[in-house]
C-alpha cells in the first residue's frame, strides 16, 4: 500500500466526510445482493419529497478488472470500466453515460509514494482535459488541480491546496475558483471516541464568509452520533447504527436555529448488504 499524498481529491477529505457524509433530509434504501458467481448488484431508491429516485448497478469483478454498469430512473446508463494495477500504482478508467453522447471520458490515477497523478480527457472532438497532481508524503502535501476546455481555450477551473497530517491532527487550505475562493479545513481526532472538524471559507469576489463546525462520537462499536451547526444558524444531527455487518440504519435531522416554529427536517436511510 502507498503511503504517499494521495490524490488531489484526498486534501480536506476527512473534514467534508466528518461535516458532509451521511446528512439527509430524505428517505433512502440501498440494498445490496451477490450471485453465485459474484456479482454485486445494488438497488437504491430515495424519496424526495412527491419525487422517487432509483436507480441499479451491477458490478463484476475479475483480478484487477471491475465493470459498473448503473441503471437510473431517468432512462440514463452509466458504465464504469476500471483497470486496477496495470502497472504498480497505475489505474485506468473508462466511462460513459448514455444517452449523453459527451460524458465518455478516460482517465488515468497514479499513486507513488511521493506523488499521486490524476488525469482525465473527454472522449470528444474538443474535450474537456483535467490535469490534478499532488507531491509530498504521508505528512505534507501539496497539488494543484485545473481543467482546461479545448473547444475555448478557456480554465474551467484553477485550483491549489496543501494539507499538513500529524498524528491526530489533519488540517488542509485551498485556493478555488481561479483565486476567488479560499477553503480551510480542519479534523482532530481527540480521543478514540471523539472526532471534532471545521470548515471555513471565504469569497474575495463577495466579501462573504461561511463557517461549518461538526463533531462524531462513537456511543459504542456500532453505533455514533454527529452534529454540525453552520454560520447561518442551521443545526444537523444525526445517530448511525451498524445492526449487522455492512448493514446501516441512519435516522438524521435539522433544524434552523432562526427559524424554531418551521418544523424539522428528517431523514431516514437504510443500507443493507449480506
Amino acid at each position: 500500500m502507498v503511503k504517499g499524498p494521495g490524490l488531489y481529491t484526498e486534501i480536506g477529505k476527512k473534514a467534508r466526510d466528518l461535516l458532509n457524509k451521511d446528512y439527509q433530509a430524505d428517505k433512502k434504501l440501498t440494498v445490496t445482493t451477490y450471485s453465485a458467481t459474484g456479482v454485486a448488484i445494488t438497488t437504491t431508491g430515495t424519496n424526495k419529497g412527491d419525487l422517487f429516485l432509483g436507480d441499479v448497478t451491477t458490478q463484476v469483478k475479475n483480478k484487477n478488472f471491475t465493470a459498473d454498469i448503473k441503471v437510473s430512473t431517468d432512462s440514463s446508463l452509466l458504465t464504469t470500466l476500471t483497470v486496477d494495477e496495470a502497472t504498480p500504482g497505475l489505474k485506468a478508467i473508462l466511462s460513459a453515460k448514455l444517452p449523453d453522447q459527451k460524458s465518455g471520458k478516460v482517465e488515468l490515477q497514479y499513486l507513488h509514494d511521493y506523488a499521486g497523478i490524476c488525469t482525465s480527457v473527454g472522449l470528444t472532438a474538443n474535450p474537456i482535459v483535467n490535469f490534478s497532481g499532488v507531491v509530498g508524503n504521508n505528512v505534507l502535501a501539496l497539488g494543484t488541480d485545473v481543467s482546461f476546455h479545448t473547444e475555448t481555450g478557456n480554465f474551467k477551473h484553477f485550483n491549489a491546496g496543501f494539507s499538513f497530517t500529524k498524528d491526530d491532527l489533519i488540517a488542509s487550505l485551498t485556493l478555488n475558483d481561479k483565486g476567488e475562493k479560499l477553503n480551510a479545513s480542519y479534523y482532530h481526532v481527540v480521543n478514540p471516541l471523539t472526532v471534532v472538524g471545521a470548515e471555513v471559507s471565504h469569497n474575495f469576489t463577495t466579501k462573504e464568509n461561511a463557517i461549518t463546525v461538526g463533531t462524531q462520537y462513537a456511543l459504542d462499536p456500532l453505533t455514533t452520533v454527529k452534529a454540525r451547526v453552520n454560520h447561518v444558524g442551521i443545526a444537523n444531527a444525526l445517530i448511525q447504527h451498524e445492526w449487522r455487518p455492512k448493514s446501516f440504519f441512519t435516522v438524521s435531522g435539522e433544524v434552523d436555529s432562526k427559524a424554531i416554529e418551521k418544523s424539522a427536517k428528517v431523514g431516514f436511510a437504510l443500507a443493507l448488504k449480506p
